[in-house]
């Protein structure tokens, strides 16, 4: 709960932003909060506003935010380890609560190490902090920010500050040259692959830095061997 408090403060501005954003589109109050708490997703919600808005046909409401979202199926491939020791029902619920911050130092802390199960609870107990702490902090900002959108002026770019949270974490993360490139050639990536529509450039960034990472990891396994041999 400590380790995603530090970084609440810029992803709570972001909620708040996400929040002003749905009110000020002109959807009515009560959709935007039943938005605001069951999605629990800003890009997948800042997605499916203006199409909703336009009139856009349903399916193209919900391939938009599929494809915004094919992340998570990256994600949960990688915490699927420390979770599969749940019943089905805690299963879809640490799905629902998943969020990319939450993966990130979830991966970080436990990635690599022995399963969860019911003797080794560290890795689950964890994750529910670091969840609480998230869900609560953005919904708190999120209904703020649709409740109170009048008075929250878009000039102010406080959306900045969810980017600048994000990019502090990267740069605690980043602790060897490895994931350094790692992080470089998504980028990369992402801006190489910034038109494609449904804003796919996301899943194409973390696709990049799965395979780059993946693939440096076999290189290091194999200069290892050499140097053992």
């Amino acid at each position: 709960m400590r380790d995603m408090a530090r970084v609440m403060p810029g992803l709570m501005a972001w909620g708040l932003v996400t929040g002003v954003a749905m009110a000020k589109s002109g959807l009515p109050i009560s959709i935007a909060l039943l938005m605001s708490l069951s999605v629990f997703a800003a890009s997948a919600q800042l997605s499916a506003v203006p199409l909703m808005l336009a009139g856009a046909p349903i399916w193209v409401v919900w391939l938009t935010a599929l494809c915004v979202n094919l992340r998570f199926v990256i994600f949960s491939a990688q915490m699927r380890e420390h979770m599969m020791c749940l019943p089905l029902r805690w299963r879809l619920v640490a799905g629902y609560l998943t969020a990319d911050v939450t993966y990130v130092m979830s991966v970080h802390r436990y990635g690599g190490k022995p399963s969860a199960s019911s003797e080794r609870v560290e890795p689950l107990a964890y994750f529910v902090g670091l969840a609480v702490i998230n869900w609560g902090g953005w919904n708190i900002a999120s209904l703020f920010g649709v409740l109170f959108a009048a008075w929250v002026p878009t000039a102010w770019g406080l959306g900045f500050a969810g980017t600048l949270a994000l990019l502090g974490l990267l740069v605690t993360l980043a602790k060897d040259r490895q994931t350094l490139w790692t992080a470089g050639l998504a980028a990369s990536a992402a801006v190489a692959a910034f038109a494609l529509p449904f804003r796919l450039y996301i899943v194409v960034a973390v696709a990049a830095a799965v395979a780059v990472g993946l693939l440096m990891d076999a290189w290091s396994a194999r200069s290892a061997a050499r140097v053992e041999g």
